[in-house]
């Protein structure tokens, strides 16, 4: 997909003796949105933009060495080593000449000797070919006006890592006027090093330039245009994220004294073997106490009580990323962990003096968002009229942000039917659900929007989901109720000459909360990459037959 920008001049930070002036450069592509305000808030809002920085170029894969400043020193001192060498050539012939004789024995002898060597040589270059290629693509930061807040948004660079940064309007003084809206913002890594230069003693302004959305002309040499070819992962990966947000979680209250305590034990060692995990033992009324594996070092976190009302134990992979909450630990008030399951997504929200900032984390690394989370499979599902969608998105847009009771009273629609718009919308990028706020935000991600026609199917488990019921290969069985409104489906699905038993537990909302099923998929990952297309199909039968009941 390529995205197409169009800056007034460039981002930049003019540091001096007594003020710092951050000015933003929008893209004048989209509608005009702006904001021009001063910071009172200034060491809390300088570390919140430099954790941000932080996850925008955080990339936690393997890297192989860096060779760059051997081969600068090697380039600097090639005539000197030569010239030494030169005068010990003939004492280093005579010592050269058994150990020559010796690995010619050798490899007369046994060819196996370099294999090693030769395979550790084919990952390296096979390591290159998948990375280099898109490494170096960070994507510029993403920033809404609303209202109420203004807030930033980022990807990291591995994919595995989200980050938001909302900041309220109460945070700044001497607001002037705005123009709501979602625009992409010009940034470079070189203004990581001013944003290190804000103080508490001098007047910091932010700005959203409003000035390239009055010029008319096109042809203004200010003008940067950029043409970037953004991989669909991307894309994907910031929808996936939007939609794993409503799902079903066990929510934590942690103290900030307990996350450092978590940096401190993964700052103290370095694992060797597996499995590199963290184990939450939860117990209604208890602290909370996290397992640290492989060495099984505990930390009971005595200030934060598990208010659930279940005892249970998740597990959660990709620890090492929550260091990138580490700066921010000074000045957080507390954090609010949402845990979606073993090896699944969690967010972590750090409550800033007028900021919220998030960490959402796949349920690994190598796991990213983009590749293996089908979470939007997860969401509610169901048909929506045209006019039903309109109505929704109307409504959402008079409000800028809005609960789905608030929408559904709005619209006289009924609030599943706002849901699954809402969800819709998600998915297409143009709402995000704010998980620190518990409201729907409007959010285009794109100047242009994506058709909804076009999400009919977003992902190939939900075109085989589709097949199936087109086929009637699915037998559908008794309807359990649940207590609290939950169901609990049941059926068998056909492909071939082979049978799947599959069960699915859905939720008062219509969100898959639980699922089994005797298919490939589900035997190797579970719900860890989303529901398997028999489980699918039989959500939509479901659904179905309800909508004609």
């Amino acid at each position: 997909m390529r995205f197409q920008y169009r800056y007034y001049g460039a981002t930049s930070v003019d540091n001096g003796a007594s003020s710092t002036i951050m000015r933003f450069a929008p893209d004048t592509l989209r509608p005009p949105t702006y904001f021009v305000a001063d910071v009172n808030r200034r060491v809390p809002f300088r570390e919140a933009m430099s954790a941000l920085h932080d996850v925008v170029t955080a990339d936690q894969r393997y890297q192989a060495p860096d060779k760059t400043a051997y081969k600068a020193w090697l380039a600097a001192n090639e005539e000197r080593l030569l010239a030494e060498f030169q005068a010990r050539s003939s004492d280093l012939r005579a010592r050269q000449a058994p150990i020559l004789e010796e690995l010619a024995a050798i490899r007369a002898r046994k060819d196996k000797v370099l294999q090693p060597f030769h395979k550790a040589q084919s990952r390296f270059f096979s390591y290159l070919f998948l990375t280099n290629r898109d490494m170096w693509i960070v994507l510029d930061p993403v920033i809404t006006v609303h209202p109420d807040r203004v807030f930033f948004e980022c990807f990291s660079r591995d994919e595995s890592s989200y980050a938001s940064l909302s900041c309220d309007h109460e945070m700044f003084d001497h607001v002037g006027e705005f123009a709501c809206g979602t625009t992409n913002i010009d940034y470079s890594d070189a203004l990581y090093d001013e944003f290190q230069k804000i103080r508490d003693y001098k007047t910091t302004r932010l700005a959203i330039d409003p000035g390239g959305f009055q010029v008319t002309t096109a042809d203004d040499p200010a003008f940067i245009e950029e043409k970037i070819d953004v991989p669909d992962a991307w894309v994907r990966g910031f929808l996936q994220v939007s939609s794993a947000m409503n799902l079903p979680a066990r929510r934590l209250d942690l103290h900030p004294m307990d996350v450092h305590n978590f940096c401190h034990v993964l700052r103290r060692r370095r694992e060797r073997a597996g499995p590199r995990s963290i184990r939450f033992v939860l117990a209604p009324g208890e602290p909370v106490r996290a397992v640290f594996e492989p060495w099984n070092v505990e930390v009971v976190c005595r200030r934060s009580v598990y208010r659930g009302g279940t005892a249970e134990e998740v597990r959660i992979w990709g620890r090492r990323r929550l260091l990138l909450l580490e700066r921010l630990i000074p000045l957080a008030q507390g954090f609010t962990v949402h845990l979606m399951g073993n090896g699944m997504p969690s967010f972590w929200i750090a409550d800033l003096p007028g900021m919220r900032f998030t960490l959402g984390l796949s349920g690994w690394v190598a796991n990213d968002w983009s590749r293996a989370g089908s979470f939007d499979l997860l969401a509610p599902r169901g048909d929506v009229d045209d006019d039903s969608k309109s109505r929704v998105y109307a409504a959402l847009a008079q409000r800028w942000f809005a609960t789905a009771d608030a929408l559904a009273a709005d619209t006289g629609l009924d609030r599943a039917a706002v849901e699954r718009a809402l969800t819709l919308y998600t998915q297409a990028g143009r709402v995000i659900y704010d998980l620190a706020h518990g409201v729907y935000r409007l959010r285009e991600l794109a100047r242009d929007p994506l058709p909804l026609d076009t999400l009919r199917f977003a992902s190939a488990a939900e075109q085989d989901a589709a097949a199936i019921v087109a086929l009637h290969a699915l037998d559908e069985g008794p309807v359990e109720a649940l207590p609290g409104g939950a169901v609990r489906l049941s059926g068998t699905a056909r492909s071939g000459d082979r049978r799947y038993r599959t069960m699915l537990v859905l939720d008062a909302d219509q969100r898959i909360a639980d699922g089994a099923c005797e298919c490939n998929q589900f035997t190797q990952h579970r719900l860890r990459h989303g529901p398997c297309p028999h489980m699918l199909a039989l959500r939509l039968v479901h659904a179905r037959r309800e909508a004609i009941a």
